[in-house]
């Protein structure tokens, strides 16, 4: 707020004054915290767009990030396992979107050695073979079995119900709650630095894939999200380190590389770092019943 040293109270300075310099006060403060989250970007679909997210200002710590806006009613996720796609071994993210077509690919949450999934993992309704992690909380899930429900969601089974008896959605990958409804960051603060990757529900409903550019601990990226970001409504992560990846498909890249303007986020997702084998990622691709929707 920019103090008018000009500017003089005429009438003694009464409650009626004090609840108008609240007000003033209000509408002057407002723009900081509205403009912090907001996100400038290249449209790919209709319900689907990418952009980089600079926090600099308000957490150091932090690298600026690919923020991609999902809206579910527009766009579906599917869930892949290599062994449910009938695949000995994993797949890396571009062969993934090459072998699936889908517009989007990301990486699901976390797994063993043996490329064991752990937690939750279902893909179109069926289980795909992992149990229950009893401490890590973040459940995506979308695709509802019954069209009553938001198409996807970010939940918190610290709070929320999943009933594995009967799905209420079709596609589910459990992982890391990162930041929940209350505000709190649900990650220790070990000092450990690395890749991210994150899935998050904002207040209107679209989810946000945010993709790091450099390495930085979970814990210092909850905080920030949490002060810097407030239309969060939750965040999840899923697997961090060399499996934090993004792939987009080739003739979105192509399209958009031959709009106007640059394009910041297409540099940040080149092939800098190596590719490992993932067991299981999350495709999202336009839903057939949109106008233009490409068969699949």
């Amino acid at each position: 707020m920019v103090r008018d040293n000009s500017f003089h109270w005429s009438l003694p300075f009464t409650h009626v004054a004090r609840f108008l310099l609240g007000i003033i006060f209000v509408m002057f403060s407002e723009p900081a915290t509205t403009t912090a989250q907001t996100l400038t970007g290249d449209k790919l679909g209709d319900g689907l767009s990418i952009s980089v997210w600079n926090p600099h200002t308000q957490c150091p710590d932090v690298a600026p990030l690919v923020a991609v806006e999902i809206d579910p009613e527009r766009y579906r996720f599917t869930v892949h396992y290599y062994q449910q796609d009938g695949l000995s071994d994993p797949l890396d993210i571009h062969h993934w979107q090459e072998r699936t077509g889908h517009d989007l690919v990301f990486n699901a949450g976390l797994f063993r050695e043996n490329y064991a999934y752990l937690g939750l993992l279902y893909g179109n309704g069926r289980s795909l073979g992992s149990k229950r992690h009893a401490t890590w909380l973040g459940l995506f899930v979308a695709e509802p079995a019954e069209d009553r429900s938001r198409r996807a969601r970010v939940l918190d089974l610290t709070f929320d119900t999943f009933d594995e008896r009967q799905p209420p959605y079709r596609e589910v990958a459990q992982s890391l709650m990162l930041l929940d409804r209350t505000g709190k960051v649900r990650v220790r603060q070990t000092g450990k630095r690395a890749h991210q990757t994150l899935v998050a529900e904002q207040g209107n409903g679209h989810l946000l894939v945010l993709k790091t550019t450099q390495v930085v601990s979970l814990h210092a990226l909850g905080e920030c999200l949490r002060n810097a970001f407030p239309s969060l409504r939750q965040v999840m992560a899923m697997d961090g380190g060399s499996s934090s990846d993004i792939a987009v498909s080739p003739s979105l890249r192509q399209a958009t590389a031959k709009m106007a303007g640059f394009h910041t986020w297409i540099p940040l997702l080149e092939d800098s770092t190596t590719h490992v084998g993932l067991p299981a990622v999350i495709g999202i691709s336009p839903r057939r019943d949109q106008p233009g929707a490409k068969p699949r």
